[in-house]
């Protein structure tokens, strides 16, 4: 199989060749590690090379039989292989047994046969890690894929796979899938277990995947919605299986939109102008669409995810010194990280508390719009993808370029809603450029829904980069 016929379907289509017997499971893996070997050394989104592994295994018979696939480098186990979390301090952390949404993929018949760039411990918005190298934009490759899937979102652009394994702590999946032109479903909290691993962030952070296709992600969905016993965090199965949602017609649905921030001063007028379009767009699709005001207390918020976010990583890091009978030191973990860590290591226990407090009370507040409205729109980012290093270039702007570039995302992994990016608009330049939707908590088959009817009516699955 050529590059072009390979690029041509998702994974689902591809699944459907195998099933016909229209093509091998090999033939598809060659096909995938052929893109990568031609593409990666561009943009460095594939970090640990397990084609051997990949050859050496038969699929397994399920939905994806075949299907070439790759997992984030962080928060998704592969027995016998390290996680390193984009971290040099875990080069050597091989898991002893695959986590539950690795055997899940693996069940349904993935192939997986690399994992894929992100910063250390999935810490920012951007995919620059000291440890693993940096990450670049197949769109533009002087310009970051975003993160912290930013591997991910890179290997899918570029096509060496048609879906990744991808997780969102703050933005993770949809600021990627938005500075790639991606589909990027962040599910409810509760609806992918990390067992038996902790769960991300107090619950903030959710495993899931970025797609060329709204049915790809679905249909992934289906395959790792599977709470497991003693879950802190989990909701029941869908009535009907996600991937019949994408087929179905959403109704009417009430819409509100902002074409403004959240945890920012405003956003870059391409932005605004791809909510206002889309606004129209679900108006001409029949949908109710009105401006709104979004409730509850930002800043309290973000206030609040720092603490519970550097709190979490610090105890990760304390429980490894433990482990291994000494402290983590400076030079072990990035700058960045161990100023993390220290902050973390300030918060007192009824300070974690009260955080935790904050965040329900915001999560209450927000779930007041919903008593109205179906469906939340407003940007996905702040801007297009940013160049490489912009962030990080001037230390004293670090926390103001951060939420310039990432405004709106963090919000709903504290509430736990629900939120997609799709790709419905380009920039000037060529740039992607995402725009997100939010639904009630466990109301992913109404983005669903909508998503199909959008991908429909603004179709860019055989938009490529340029790489």
């Amino acid at each position: 199989m050529n590059f072009e016929d390979y690029r041509r379907h998702d994974a689902v289509g591809l699944a459907e060749l195998v099933a016909r017997r229209e093509v091998s499971a090999h033939e598809l893996l060659d096909a995938a590690v052929a893109r990568m070997a031609e593409v990666n050394p561009k943009i460095n989104a594939v970090t640990m090379d397990l084609t051997d592994r990949a050859r050496a295994e038969a699929p397994g018979h399920g939905a994806f039989s075949g299907v070439p696939f790759l997992l984030k480098d962080l928060g998704a186990q592969l027995k016998g292989t390290p996680t390193t979390g984009g971290s040099r301090l875990f080069a050597e952390a091989v898991a002893p047994a695959d986590n539950a949404i690795t055997a899940a993929y693996k069940g349904a018949g993935l192939s997986i046969f690399g994992k894929t760039n992100t910063p250390e411990f999935g810490l920012w918005p951007f995919t620059e890690s000291e440890f693993l190298g940096v990450c670049r934009n197949p769109w533009d490759v002087s310009r970051t894929p975003g993160g912290s899937s930013g591997g991910a979102a890179a290997a899918v652009a570029a096509g060496i796979v048609p879906a990744a394994h991808a997780s969102d702590g703050g933005g993770s999946i949809r600021t990627p899938a938005s500075c790639c032109g991606l589909f990027g479903m962040k599910p409810s909290r509760g609806r992918v277990s990390f067992a038996p691993l902790g769960e991300g962030w107090a619950g903030a952070s959710i495993q899931h995947a970025v797609t060329r296709s709204v049915r790809d992600s679905a249909a992934l969905l289906d395959v790792v919605c599977r709470p497991q016993p003693g879950d802190p965090y989990f909701l029941s199965p869908p009535e009907r299986p996600f991937a019949e949602e994408a087929a179905r017609e959403p109704g009417r649905l009430r819409i509100a939109f902002m074409t403004g921030a959240m945890q920012a001063p405003g956003i870059d007028p391409e932005c605004a102008a791809a909510v206002r379009e889309a606004a129209r767009l679900c108006e001409s699709l029949g949908h109710e669409v009105e401006e709104a005001v979004i409730p509850g207390d930002v800043a309290a918020m973000q206030a609040a995810a720092g603490q519970v976010i550097s709190a979490s990583i610090a105890a990760s890091l304390d429980a490894f010194a433990e482990q291994r009978g000494r402290a983590v030191e400076p030079g072990e973990i990035e700058g960045l990280t161990m100023a993390t860590y220290r902050r973390g290591s300030g918060v007192k226990a009824p300070d974690y508390v009260r955080g935790l407090s904050t965040l329900h009370a915001y999560a209450r507040a927000e779930a007041r719009l919903f008593e109205n409205y179906d469906v939340l729109l407003l940007s996905t980012l702040g801007s297009p993808a940013i160049p490489i290093g912009w962030v990080l270039e001037t230390p004293e702007l670090i926390g103001e370029r951060l939420f310039a570039f990432m405004p709106n995302t963090q919000a709903f992994n504290n509430t736990g809603q629900p939120a997609m990016t799709v790709p419905l608009a380009p920039s000037a330049s060529g740039l992607p450029i995402g725009v997100q939707f939010v639904a009630r908590m466990g109301a992913e088959s109404t983005l669903f829904q909508l998503a199909g009817q959008l991908e429909q009516a603004r179709p860019w699955f055989d938009r490529h980069a340029p790489l």
